[in-house]
């Protein structure tokens, strides 16, 4: 018996199972060129993914129904960040908002929330990133926090700290954190905060090693655990861009009396007509 069974075992494969073999070979090789192009699109194209600016002429005059100032903030011999400072009716000022914005076009698509913070008496100051409007120069990650620290010394030559909010939307939550946590403000705002770039990349191809892929990091969470003083965050259920498993991670590093705002059937860009959303934002901004 033991002799049938190793002379049976010791049979060539037929030509049905050589030709299985040579099939499965070529699925798996299918697979890892389909995976490795798609990494290597992924990694060369990230840049694409993450930045949707709308540039305009330096020339062309922002055009805006709200009273405002424009002012340029060179950082070198290349870079310049264009700055639009909104401000409200009332001649008394409560403070100023920086308003870090989101990844898509500039300044105008977002200027419809200004109302929103102008009406309680505080300033807006709104730059573009580099690339976007009429914001000129290289953009890394590190050029981001630079231009951001730069934004907040000079609405510190203006206003004490506790004057001063700092509030992100999307992409600029992670970019206003940086700056909240390098400095002191009055409160931390975030509106459709990520984790971080890599974990938001997991969101969508969790099969690639993003945290080493990513040229981006913005590690949102590692900022908020140093800073000191209020935060809050709103975030949708139905956020189909950067998921609310993804923001809800932060409640992790926030302190015992900050604030995580769940919008029920929020979306990553309809926030503003929700009542919960604008309630708990002017009830913030009275204080």
């Amino acid at each position: 018996m033991i002799n049938k069974d190793l002379k049976h075992r010791s049979l060539p494969l037929g030509k049905g199972e050589r030709g299985l073999g040579r099939k499965l070979f070529r699925w798996i090789k299918v697979i890892v060129l389909l995976y490795s192009a798609i990494g290597i699109a992924l990694f060369y194209l990230q840049e694409k993914f993450l930045f949707h600016p709308t540039a305009i002429e330096r020339t062309v005059p922002w055009q805006f129904d709200i009273p405002f100032k424009e002012v340029d903030l060179p950082m070198n011999d290349t870079d310049t960040v264009n700055l639009v400072q909104f401000f409200p009716k009332d001649s008394v000022r409560k403070g100023v908002v920086l308003y870090f914005h989101g990844n898509r076009g500039n300044i105008k698509r977002y200027v419809r929330f200004v109302n929103n913070f102008t009406k309680h008496g505080y300033e807006v100051w709104m730059g573009d990133f580099p690339g976007f409007g009429k914001s000129v120069g290289n953009r890394t990650e590190k050029i981001l926090y630079e231009q951001a620290t730069q934004l907040y010394k000079l609405a510190l030559s203006k206003y004490a700290a506790d004057s001063i909010v700092i509030y992100g939307k999307s992409l600029g939550t992670g970019i206003a954190a940086y700056t909240a946590a390098a400095g002191k403000a009055k409160r931390l705002i975030l509106e459709t905060p990520y984790y971080s770039i890599p974990s938001l990349y997991n969101c969508y191809a969790p099969i690639y090693p993003n945290s080493r892929m990513a040229s981006y990091k913005i590690p949102t969470y590692e900022f908020l655990s140093g800073i000191r003083y209020p935060i809050t965050i709103f975030h949708g259920t139905d956020d189909g861009v950067i998921p609310y498993r993804n923001a809800s991670r932060l409640k992790e590093v926030l302190k015992v009396t900050d604030e995580f705002v769940t919008i029920e059937g929020g979306t990553h860009r309809n926030l503003n007509d929700y009542p919960l959303f604008k309630l708990k934002l002017d009830s913030l901004l009275l204080r």
